[in-house]
């Protein structure tokens, strides 16, 4: 086992946080900029504008405590965070963005929005309860067309069908790399270890150049391949292979990927907004009508938010397979109606359908809960260990 990492990783490992100066020379360039906050958001239409996209959730928890000034207590810890960075000042990327674009995925998140809307632009899609149905489909048809319209009145553009045809090609590209990226994990053992796995995929939205980001994983991917053939495998051979799902754990990521490597598991598949969830399928490319295409791809998406989920038990399905998993651990934050409830459903799927270990866990961003999620993790991975 080899622990060195190809030089490519440093790249994505200070992707955020070099993002920062990134935004503010986009602005000082006289680019435009757009907060977005869920994986239903169509970033194609934000490229075709020649705007920039960027990520706005909270993933810290030091804001959360000026956020619940106004906010409850008893509310998603990444709801408190995102608002709190922003009434602190805290998050340059809210503080360059011209709109702000959110969704109506839980209620939570939309009275949020009605206090960010006193602070900044913001425009809130309408998204519908349920993937399935004419109905649904043509609201979000419409609801794609009128944040085209939207993102030319409050930008000042204009954007062509051609516009968005090349950008639903541009990211495709991308969505094809993160794919081709999360295939590595495939391997037995994996030639990622857990934290690489989960770092791409979630900083690669803070590499704002789009060329150089499409290179950067091109790169790592070819690098990668190269440790691993040459013998340099970061993983244990035998280590669990596990699966991530759930809700967001931008806040969580050092006590959950960390504490779970650290009790001898390998990550191998994250089934999470800011991964596979949000990059396995790809937009039509053929449909001539892009706002039909990029609606279809988008509603595909199965998240708790929607009634009747079977996008992701569907999905499961396949990745349980494809990845060999061993276990399953199904995380909740704090407050996080939907997947809390979900998790029942999930569980039952997992244990009887895939007859694979399951673990349903809930947090916050806070660290006092790391030991206790530490014993538990470290339960679950012997109890694999023995199956084994």
């Amino acid at each position: 086992m080899d622990n060195s990492l190809p030089k490519q990783f440093d790249s994505f490992t200070e992707a955020r946080r070099n993002g920062f100066l990134a935004a503010k020379k986009i602005k000082d360039d006289g680019k435009k900029m757009v907060g977005v906050f869920c994986c239903f958001t169509p970033i194609e239409l934000m490229l075709a504008a020649g705007a920039v996209p960027v990520g706005v959730c909270g993933v810290s928890e030091e804001p959360i405590k000026d956020a619940e000034k106004v906010l409850p207590r008893n509310l998603c810890p990444l709801i408190k965070s995102s608002y709190g960075h922003v009434i602190t000042d805290t998050c340059p990327y809210f503080y360059f963005s011209d709109l702000l674009v959110g969704e109506t995925t839980c209620d939570g998140k939309k009275k949020m929005y009605e206090e960010l809307s006193k602070i900044k632009p913001m425009h809130i899609m309408q998204l519908p309860n349920r993937a399935t149905g004419k109905n649904e489909f043509n609201l979000w048809k419409d609801e794609v067309i009128l944040l085209k319209e939207t993102l030319e009145k409050e930008l000042g553009v204009t954007i062509t069908k051609e516009d968005i045809k090349n950008a639903i090609k541009d990211k495709n590209e991308e969505r094809k790399l993160l794919n081709e990226f999360y295939d590595l994990a495939k391997l037995e053992p994996s030639a990622l270890t857990s934290s690489e796995l989960y770092q791409v995929s979630y900083q690669a939205q803070f590499k704002f150049d789009r060329n150089e980001l499409k290179s950067s994983l091109r790169k790592i991917i070819d690098d990668t391949k190269k440790r691993y053939e040459a013998g340099k495998c970061p993983v244990k051979k035998d280590a669990p292979r596990i699966l991530v799902t759930g809700s967001p754990i931008g806040g969580c990521v050092n006590k959950i990927i960390g504490t779970l490597e650290e009790s001898g598991a390998s990550i191998v598949a994250y089934e999470l907004c800011s991964s596979i969830r949000s990059n396995r399928e790809l937009v039509d490319e053929n449909n001539t009508d892009v706002y039909e295409a990029i609606a279809k791809r988008y509603l595909n998406i199965g998240c708790a938010c929607m009634m009747n989920n079977q996008k992701r038990i569907d999905l499961l399905d396949e990745l349980i397979d494809e990845y060999k998993i061993d276990g399953v651990i199904d995380v909740a934050l704090q407050s996080c109606h939907p997947f809390n409830v979900e998790s029942h459903k999930i569980k039952e799927f997992v244990t009887k359908e895939k007859n694979v270990d399951y673990m349903a866990i809930e947090t916050d961003y806070s660290q006092t809960d790391t030991e206790q999620l530490r014993t538990r993790f470290e339960a679950f991975i012997e109890m694999i260990e023995e199956k084994k």
